[in-house]
């Protein structure tokens, strides 16, 4: 399917929604990571995150520009607070600037944090849109999936071939998994599978804070395709419904394209963004840390402790953002009403005090269910449990299949800074 062309008009217009909603976080980003900012090093910089300085700034820190913590406490009172919301994620900005910003979007060129994503509203509206998805993600709906999740798993698995020697496993099987489940979900034709995984890729950076010009290009040419696409497919669902999500929404009739179009992006993101990552940082944790492979591969019922402690330890998602909607206090520490608190999710599971050595690496950890991972309050993760499911099939599966794989060459990171995972995981059968 082709990509729809922007036109010449419609390009000032890109750059005059990337200088209002990534080059000012860009400008104020480097700056103040520059001057040593502890938060503003974590969400800039692409190295391995470095929560201890942050976490020696106390439960919250607050900088002239926003706010961050990576105290448990702290993050689960905000991710639950009726005082905390997601905003519209320009809260800095002057109002000028920020009614300039409404003036510029443009509806085919709208990611999962921009309304009317439920990542990017609030109740009621957010628990509208969150009552008509809930009905795919039952505890019933989930369990009749495994068996097609195990189909897909196995099918994916029967198709590499052990004697290639080294395989990439992001690319042929961690990312393949969950585009198959997401795409069940959405009704999307075989034949498109690969452009959604491609678009989606290319779209991922979006939930990055301060992205060059030359990626939000990139980002919102990835979205006018995924968009383009939507439309086509809601048309044909019309006359045509099938027994998918999306053609359930369809018939029922109680939201407009862009609201379905909204929900669809954010089930292709959350569903294929978090499994793949999942996937593959249990696969690279496992291997960093033989005796814990060995305690898997000796008793496979661990494979859910491997889950919730990957989740814990390298989780899909770094951080999120929540608006202070009044003043408040958190912590003990005084937060003013419109302030921007980055919620560092990946600092929160290793806090000390809720998790012991909590920079190591252990399946048989008792309470690694007790991490952020999938936020918490309001925005809980609707697609945890499905998400679960096909990690615990996927990994399970693998190693049955392949128990002596390791990894072997270097794995390379994805680029983006929130979203973690791997690009590329090479690892010998």
């Amino acid at each position: 399917m082709p990509r729809p062309e922007q036109s010449l008009l419609e390009r000032p217009r890109s750059y005059a929604r990337w200088a209002l909603s990534q080059g000012i976080n860009r400008a104020v980003l480097s700056f103040a990571s520059r001057r040593g900012d502890p938060l503003a090093e974590l969400m800039w910089s692409r190295d391995e995150p470095d929560y201890g300085r942050l976490r020696a700034r106390g439960p919250i820190h607050i900088n002239p520009f926003m706010a961050g913590t990576v105290s448990y406490a702290a993050a689960n009172e905000i991710l639950r607070s009726s005082d905390f919301g997601v905003g519209d994620g320009q809260g800095e900005l002057p109002v000028p600037l920020r009614w300039l910003l409404g003036k510029v979007s443009a509806p085919d060129a709208l990611g999962p944090v921009d309304p009317p994503s439920m990542l990017a509203v609030d109740p009621p509206l957010h628990t509208r849109y969150r009552k008509h998805v809930s009905k795919a993600f039952t505890a019933r709906r989930i369990s009749s999936m495994a068996e097609m999740v195990t189909a897909v798993a196995g099918d994916l698995l029967d198709e590499i071939d052990p004697r290639e020697g080294r395989v990439d496993i992001i690319e042929e099987y961690a990312a393949k998994l969950p585009i198959a489940v997401i795409a069940e979900l959405l009704g999307v034709p075989a034949a498109d599978r690969a452009d959604i995984l491609r678009w989606g890729d290319q779209a991922a950076a979006i939930l990055d804070p301060g992205l060059s010009w030359r990626d939000y290009a990139q980002v919102e040419t990835a979205m006018r395709s995924l968009h383009h696409w939507f439309e086509e497919h809601v048309r044909r669902l019309r006359p045509d419904p099938g027994d998918d999500l999306l053609s359930a929404l369809v018939i029922a009739g109680d939201l407009d394209d862009i609201e379905l179009h909204a929900l669809g992006l954010l089930l292709l993101a959350a569903g294929f963004e978090t499994t793949v990552n999942l996937l593959g940082n249990a696969v690279a944790a496992l291997d960093a840390h033989p005796a814990q492979r060995s305690l898997l591969l000796d008793d496979p019922s661990l494979v859910d402790c491997v889950i919730e402690e990957t989740l814990r330890w390298d989780p899909p998602v770094m951080a999120t953002v929540r608006e202070a909607y009044a003043a408040t206090s958190v912590a003990g520490v005084d937060v003013a009403k419109g302030t921007a608190v980055a919620v560092v999710l990946g600092g929160a599971n290793r806090d000390p005090s809720v998790f012991e050595d909590p920079d190591t690496y252990d399946i048989t950890r008792p309470n690694a269910d007790q991490h952020l991972s999938f936020s918490a309050g309001a925005h809980f993760c609707l697609g945890a449990s499905l998400a679960r499911l096909e990690a615990r099939v996927g990994l399970r599966m693998l190693f049955e299949r392949f128990p002596a794989l390791r990894v072997q060459g270097e794995p390379v990171r994805r680029p983006t800074r929130i979203l973690r995972g791997y690009a590329t995981l090479p690892v010998a059968l």
